[in-house]
């Protein structure tokens, strides 16, 4: 090949080289992106923009055992120990609530006629009386749920039997009440003008025959009433000497006959109780510095005999009220999420926060996470039926009766 042919043939395999150089460099760095949508993709991730396909097999498990299939959660129906469904019962907010006798049904109050009435799971409604009582503060029933004592703004007091219709009314000095869990009795704070005529006292539920079984003076406001389901203890005190420490308490508790019980020794502040149903043990809640002041439940022995004996931490952080017995070993509690310290001091201002509800074995210790309420609901007296089957309670915020399905 003659030379010049040659060299004119290399300028341009070399023209042609830098050509293709130039359109690879631009289709690998410089090319427009198609806009989502715009052309067919071959990936196997599936088309841009979308979520890729999840393809088919068995659903991978996380560490914990629970299956994660990809997509959102669905509440069970059942509380099993995630988010559970929750069902309202009442439109408007309800008050004054307690289980009713037939163990399965609810008692409440409704401000916006000033009757009682019951519910049952399905919706059903009856009143309990046409009678009317508007502005009732507080009901504070019998074991039965049958008899309720009625507190007005004005200071008046009435005992009313739903059953019989009748009503009697009580000392308008009288506060505090609890009724008797055996006999037809009720205990009450009767508290005169003068710190000297300031008494624990106990009588019939019509108001009659009428006994002093503790003087109370400038303590009031440290006596809780609170009758044990033995029959043994009426109401605590809070009234003696200190225990070395700041939140180290002695509670004394009240026998309806001046008996000299054991004081129970608590660590911490807020002392607040709830018997178990045989009344052999007492749940409490009290604040202290080793849980940075969040309200932490005890369990301690409750009988004559034991009383005091026995203590332990179930190292669950929410207040006495959010719980309520199912039997005698086991108790269903609301606890608050995020709980801050020193919450313990102001429980009213953490009336918002989210609830989990737990159900604690009280002869081994061990608490169970049962259920997340869906739509993160914060929940107030709790009441189980009698077959453990439903747990009732009143959204806090919302006012409103609803209920979990436990099984």
């Amino acid at each position: 090949m003659q030379e010049p042919l040659k060299r004119i043939l290399t300028i341009i395999g070399f023209i042609l080289s830098v050509i293709v150089i130039a359109f690879g460099i631009y289709f690998a760095f410089f090319r427009a992106q198609p806009l989502p949508g715009e052309g067919t993709p071959t990936s196997e991730e599936g088309a841009i923009g979308e979520l890729p396909n999840a393809g088919e097999g068995a659903p991978s498990v996380t560490e914990e055992g629970t299956a994660v299939t990809g997509g959102l959660q669905e509440a069970d129906q059942t509380a099993r120990g995630g988010v559970t469904v929750t069902t309202e019962l009442t439109q408007s907010s309800v008050f004054n609530t307690a289980l009713a006798g037939d163990g399965k049904s609810m008692n409440f109050y409704d401000e916006s006629d000033g009757k009682f009435y019951s519910i049952d799971s399905k919706g059903n409604v009856k009143a309990l009386s046409e009678k009317q009582f508007p502005s009732v503060e507080k009901a504070t029933w019998n074991k039965d749920a049958q008899k309720a004592i009625l507190e007005f703004p004005d200071g008046s007091n009435v005992v009313y039997d739903f059953d019989a219709e009748t009503q009697v009314t009580l000392p308008k000095h009288w506060e505090d009440f609890d009724f008797s869990p055996t006999t037809d009795e009720l205990a009450a704070k009767s508290l005169g003008l003068d710190p000297d005529n300031r008494w624990l006292v106990l009588s019939n539920a019509d108001g009659s025959n009428v006994k002093s079984i503790q003087a109370l003076g400038d303590n009031e406001s440290k006596v809780q009433v609170n009758w044990s389901p033995n029959d043994q203890v009426v109401a605590f005190s809070d009234t003696a000497e200190g225990q070395g420490s700041f939140d180290r308490k002695l509670i004394v508790p009240l026998g309806k006959n001046h008996e000299n019980f054991k004081g129970l020794e608590v660590e911490g502040l807020g002392f607040s109780s709830q018997w178990s149903p045989d009344g052999k043990q007492l749940l409490y809640s009290v604040s202290g510095s080793y849980s940075n002041y969040r309200p932490l439940l005890w369990i301690v022995d409750g009988t004559s005999a034991s009383m005091g004996k026995n203590r332990k931490s179930l190292s669950v952080n929410t207040w006495v009220e959010k719980c309520s017995f199912a039997s005698s070993d086991t108790i269903f509690c609301a606890v608050p999420r995020d709980l801050p310290p020193n919450a313990g001091f102001q429980p009213a201002a953490f009336n918002d926060l989210s609830d989990s509800l737990y159900k604690i074995d009280l002869a081994t210790g061990t608490s169970t996470l049962i259920a997340i309420p869906e739509g993160d609901k914060t929940m107030s007296n709790l009441f189980v039926t009698e077959d453990q089957s439903l747990l009732y309670y009143t959204n806090t915020i919302s006012g409103r009766l609803e209920y979990i399905k436990l099984k």
